[in-house]
């Protein structure tokens, strides 16, 4: 439309046209977070995703770990290679997540994310002197995973199961479409996800299609 508006002011500078049409086109509203999210994978494809690593291999007991960090407390790409040794608190149940402008957070540590590092660790990792990162790359010279890492551990872990390829904020995104499911609230979600702005979570509610019809509204004019 404000290409068209452009035309019609010009048109009328021109001496083209004997009036100024340009205001006589109405701008197209636009609406911050209008749009829908991506389809969420279903709880079903997360778990293919995580059955997929061959957890018999030192390399999938480490993405195996990687994945269920993604699957089960959402963590970003960058927040999973940011991970180091001290900010597994065994004793008290929790990680902390370097996020953000140097945000730290603390979240519960599930069993089932224990358990996944729990192996990892037990998988005979090598560590070199003075290192502080929890994850390593498998192949020498050993040093930090970098966050692209992350991104193809998913990839290749969507190859196998068979799924389309998808991205880490992908299951960031399955994860929360699971809570809303399972009657999470928003603040609740929110604080798992760890967003700053509710308003960003609550893009996460258009994906329960469903319970938007119930409380949707008719378009005024239509037929009831």
């Amino acid at each position: 439309m404000a290409e068209l508006r452009s035309i019609l002011r010009f048109l009328h500078l021109q001496a083209i046209t004997p009036l100024p049409l340009g205001a006589a086109v109405p701008p197209v509203g636009g609406w911050r977070l209008a749009t829908l999210p991506p389809p969420t994978m279903t709880t079903a494809d997360v778990q293919r995703l995580l059955d997929s690593c061959d957890r018999s291999s030192a390399v999938g007991v480490r993405n195996f770990a990687i994945m269920t960090l993604l699957a089960r407390l959402g963590l970003r790409s960058i927040e999973i290679a940011r991970l180091e040794l001290r900010d597994v608190d065994w004793r008290a149940g929790e990680l902390v997540v370097r996020g953000k402008g140097r945000r730290h957070d603390r979240l519960p540590l599930p069993a089932e994310v224990g358990e996944a590092l729990v192996g990892y660790l037990s998988a005979g990792v090598r560590y070199p002197t003075g290192a502080r990162h929890l994850f390593l790359t498998c192949r020498a010279p050993r040093g930090p995973i970098r966050a692209d890492l992350v991104n193809d551990v998913v990839e290749r872990a969507c190859a196998r199961a068979g799924l389309p390829r998808v991205g880490p904020h992908r299951l960031r995104h399955a994860l929360a479409g699971e809570l809303l499911a399972r009657g999470a609230g928003l603040v609740a979600i929110s604080q798992v996800l760890r967003h700053q702005d509710l308003a960003t979570t609550a893009l996460y509610a258009k994906v329960d299609l469903d319970a938007l019809r119930r409380v949707a509204q008719p378009w005024p004019g239509t037929a009831r």
